[in-house]
Formats: structure tokens, sequence, C-alpha cells
């Protein structure tokens, strides 16, 4: 059975598609060839363009190659809940054999998002497909439908990772994805509004939706694939800036990440990915670090050894759980 971490925080530009894309990456190129499937949940997209360039996510959207099918099976009583057909195999292969990468990833598999996607959690809001006095049936169904098609499907045997990319909100495709996680990782940037925004979020998972989902359980069909509780898995701290200081780091992140080293303490996982437009300019080529170590933004900056690292800590705390 795979093991399934959700990405998020509700705030934006903290670096959860990088941090996915990194994860996925350094677990499928340094690990005995992982079997991981990246699911992106954010109908912004991002994830996907970055493994597939625009042109093919563009086709992936026509052909409704798509994570949501899944949810589309809610709120349109006229189509099927999906099998394997929405995941694309091996898409940072091509570039392998193009040159562009080191490792090959074959054992990489992404399921991509699309903009419609957003119009789909506007209808998951209002739509109800059960009797109309069984809402809680209702509210256990669409928050259970990427456990469903986990399990209807035979997903989760073929892979040792899934990692779900959420959008920076805690809606109910999120939430899809929180219940159907074994834990889930908090991206953070040390500014003063993620000091107060991290407990929140941390609160929100726990009691808003967790405890909510599991109060639910009993009114629906059972999904093997459900988890709860959802365990947190530790806070990356994502793009530090770096400056000539003692700490090596600004004042104002030094300050807000010793506030977040009180309050956290080992679940403030090491090391620290530092800012950088060596990453950016990676992942516009849908390229991950590892694969740019000669790139004087990358390289030099020890982007690469930085990320490596990180995942191998993370990794053993997803094989915990």
């Amino acid at each position: 059975m795979a093991k399934r971490v959700s990405i998020i925080n509700f705030k934006g530009g903290v670096g959860k598609t990088t941090l996915a894309f990194h994860l996925a990456t350094g677990l499928a190129g340094y690990y005995d060839d992982a079997r991981v499937l990246l699911v992106d949940i954010d109908h912004q997209s991002s994830l996907s363009v970055v493994c597939l360039g625009g042109v093919r996510w563009q086709e992936t959207s026509r052909e409704n190659k798509n994570i949501n099918q899944v949810f589309r099976h809610f709120t349109d009583a006229s189509s099927q809940i999906p099998k394997e057909e929405i995941i694309l195999k091996s898409p940072l292969y091509g570039k392998y054999q193009e040159g562009l990468l080191w490792n090959d990833y074959a054992s990489l598999d992404l399921v991509p998002s699309t903009l419609d996607l957003d119009d789909t959690e506007i209808g998951l809001a209002s739509t109800h497909l059960g009797n109309p006095i069984a809402s809680e049936w209702d509210e256990w169904d669409k928050r259970t439908l990427i456990c469903r098609w986990l399990e209807e499907a035979g997903i989760d045997q073929n892979y040792d990772y899934v990692i779900f990319d959420c959008p920076p909100a805690t809606k109910i495709v999120s939430q899809n994805a929180i219940a159907a996680s074994h834990g889930y990782i908090v991206p953070v940037v040390p500014e003063a509004v993620m000091q107060l925004g991290t407990p929140h979020l941390i609160r929100m998972i726990e009691t808003g939706i967790d405890r909510r989902i599991d109060a639910l359980q009993g009114f629906g069909n059972p999904r093997s694939m459900y988890v709860s509780p959802t365990a947190l898995i530790g806070i990356v701290i994502t793009r530090i800036k770096t400056s000539g200081s003692s700490s090596g780091y600004t004042n104002d992140h030094t300050q807000q990440l010793e506030s977040l080293q009180q309050i956290w303490g080992n679940q403030l996982i090491r090391p620290y990915i530092e800012d950088g437009v060596g990453v950016s300019e990676c992942l516009t080529a849908g390229i991950p670090v590892y694969d740019r170590p000669s790139h004087q933004n990358v390289g030099r900056r020890g982007f690469p050894e930085m990320f490596i690292d990180l995942v191998g800590e993370l990794k053993q705390r997803i094989d915990a759980l």
C-alpha cells in the first residue's frame, strides 16, 4: 500500500508546487526507482504545466485526462468514476530522451489538473445527489471521492508514494486529499503572517476537516482508502532569504524563524530551502534542480544538495507513518 501525502497551505506563493515536484522526483530518482504518483488537485495547474509543458497540459484538458473527472462524477450524474486512464505515465521521461535530465524518472506518474476544476469545486458545494434529507451522506460522499477512485480503480497498490499538490484553500477538493492522506506537509515562508497562519491551518485540518469528516463516516459507504486522523509530517521552511548576517538569513526571516522554532521544535524540518532564482528557472524549464548542478544559480547555491537532504528527511518521516 502506498504512503499518501498532501502538500498543503491555504496561503499561495509558499512553494507547495516546488516542494511536491522535488519530493516526487527525489523519491523516484534517488530511492531505487520508487513508484510515485503525483496528483495535481490545484485548478491553477502549475504542477501539471511544470511536468508536461503548456501544450501537452492543454491537450490533457481537452481529452479529459485529469483529476477533474473524479469530482465530476458527483456533480454530473451521467459521468462515471474514472479508472487509470487519467494517469499519465512517466511524463518526464521524454525530457530524459532529449538529454535534458540526468535521471529518467520513469517510475514517476502524474494525474494532471485543469482550470475546469475551479467550476467543479463550486458545483460540489451546491450539488446533492442523495436523499435531500440525508445530507450527511452527501457530505461524506463528496469528501471521499478521491478515496473512492483510489479504491475502485486499484490505484494505490501500484505505487509506493502518492503525493497530492493542494490548492491554497481548504475547501472540498483539498478535504478530499486530506481524507485520503496518511500525513500532510506544510511549506512555510518565514514571515509574520505564517507565524499566526500555520497554527490556524493545522487546527483547521485537525478539527475542521479530520474531525468533521470522521463524524460523517457512519452515514456513507465505507472507504478503505480513508485515513483518520491525518498526521502532521512536518513544516518545511521555503524561500528563506539569505544575507551576510551571523545567522546567514535576513534579519526579518531570522526573527520569524526563531519564533517558528520555538513553537514547532523538531516538527520544523531541516534543511531550510533558500530563496533563489535558480529554483524558479528550473521549474520554468520543467526540470528538478537535481538535473542542473552545473548551473550557476543552482549548483553553486547548493540547491541539489538542499533538496536531496530534505527529501531524505521527509522520506524517513513518511515511511514511519
